[in-house]
């Protein structure tokens, strides 16, 4: 194994901040696209509890998890200070209560039928209640979270709100949000969202070595 290899998916928003990493820090990586339905038994092998996204460097060591793969990849390379800018600890929390927080929100806004102890609009404005509507606040003093550059949560968060404004875009274009907008599109347009969303064939064992 020449370069890393990572086992991705590319819909999936922990897989997304993963790449932006990768991408950012210049790291190439053999990128195998998953089929979550049928996953491959390599990456069960390297990781069985069988989720993406799941980085294997060249000298063995496995890292399956997606805020541990963006530590690494800006460790070796961080041209924009990434993990440098603002605060730490803030940085830490706003990533926690993302994930912790909002993430299952999120899942019951967007699957709303399998959730059905309250209608979706309830799972979306207690989403925004958590999580939303703080982010719009801090964008609306800055173009970023921390400042007028991206920092590591930025990146982070990104994939989830682009999710939250994909289960019912006419919404989210009316919410008031419009800090959280301007800051989703600056990083929908931007050129490292293109590369890291490039689609690739499902990736199968026969087409490389495991």
């Amino acid at each position: 194994m020449s370069r890393p290899v990572l086992y991705s998916f590319r819909r999936c928003p922990y897989a997304i901040r993963a790449r932006l990493a990768l991408g950012q820090a210049g790291v190439a990586v053999e990128l195998r696209e998953v089929v979550l339905r049928d996953k491959p038994a390599a990456m069960l092998a390297i990781s069985p509890k069988g989720t993406v996204p799941v980085l294997q460097l060249p000298d063995g060591r496995v890292i399956d998890e997606s805020l541990d793969i963006m530590r690494w990849a800006l460790g070796r390379h961080d041209p924009e200070n990434w993990l440098t800018i603002g605060d730490a600890d803030t940085q830490a929390a706003l990533i926690a209560r993302n994930d912790i927080g909002f993430k299952p929100l999120l899942d019951r806004y967007k699957y709303a039928e399998r959730f059905p102890e309250k209608p979706a609009a309830a799972w979306r404005d207690e989403a925004v209640a958590v999580h939303l509507a703080d982010l719009d606040g801090r964008l609306a003093h800055a173009p970023y979270l921390f400042g007028a550059t991206p920092a590591l949560a930025d990146a982070a968060l990104f994939p989830f709100v682009r999710q939250f404004a994909g289960v019912d875009p006419a919404w989210f274009d009316m919410a008031p949000l419009p800090a959280l907008r301007r800051w989703l599109a600056g990083w929908l347009g931007s050129d490292l969202f293109a590369a890291v969303m490039k689609k690739q064939p499902p990736w199968r064992a026969a087409d490389g070595c495991a």
